[in-house]
C-alpha cells in the first residue's frame, strides 16, 4: 500500500497530512506533478511533462492494487477505483463506486456551463474543517489496514 498523490492544484495541508501519515505507518509516499509545478518533500516526488493530463497519465501507469489516492480529479479516480485501497478527494470525503457518477455527472455539466460561455463557482477558500475531514479519511484507511500505531513521546497516539 502506497499513498499517491495527484500533486497539481493539491493544497499545501493535505501533503503535510500525507507526509504525517506517510512517517507514522511506514508508509510510501510518491507525489506526482509536473514540471510547473515545485514541490519539496522528504518523500519521492515524480516529476513529468507539462501537458494535458500527464500526471494522471502518470499516475495511472503506477497505480498498484491496494493503494491510497488523494485526488480533486474525478476522471483520474474513476480510472484507479477498481484497485485502490481508497480515493480521498483533497475537500475530505471518499470518492467511491456511490458517488462516482454523481461527481462526474456534475463535472460534465460544468463544463458545459463553461463551454458555452457561462460562469461557475470557483473553489473556494480552504477551510480547516476540510483539512480535519481529510485527515480523518485518511487516518481511517491507514487504522483498517494497519491498525493502531504508537508514536513517539514527542507525538499523539493515534
Amino acid at each position: 500500500m502506497r499513498i499517491i498523490i495527484d500533486g497539481d492544484a493539491c493544497p499545501q495541508q493535505v501533503k503535510e497530512i500525507c507526509e504525517r501519515a506517510a512517517h507514522e505507518y511506514n508508509v510510501e509516499l510518491i507525489i506526482v506533478v509536473d514540471i510547473a509545478h515545485y514541490i519539496v518533500s522528504d518523500f519521492t516526488v515524480m516529476v513529468v511533462e507539462q501537458g494535458r493530463d500527464s500526471v494522471d497519465y502518470k499516475i495511472v501507469q503506477i497505480f498498484q492494487n491496494e493503494d491510497i489516492l488523494v485526488t480533486q480529479d474525478y476522471g483520474l479516480a474513476s480510472l484507479v477505483l477498481g484497485k485502490a485501497s481508497a480515493v480521498i478527494h483533497t475537500a475530505g470525503f471518499f470518492i467511491n463506486n456511490n458517488n462516482i457518477d454523481t461527481l462526474l455527472e456534475s463535472r460534465h455539466i460544468g463544463q458545459k456551463i463553461r463551454k458555452a460561455g457561462g460562469r461557475t463557482k470557483g473553489p473556494s477558500k480552504r477551510t480547516k474543517e476540510q483539512d480535519e475531514n481529510f485527515e480523518k479519511c485518511l487516518y481511517k484507511v491507514l487504522r483498517e489496514k494497519f491498525g493502531r500505531v504508537k508514536l513517539n513521546k514527542k507525538k499523539r497516539t493515534v
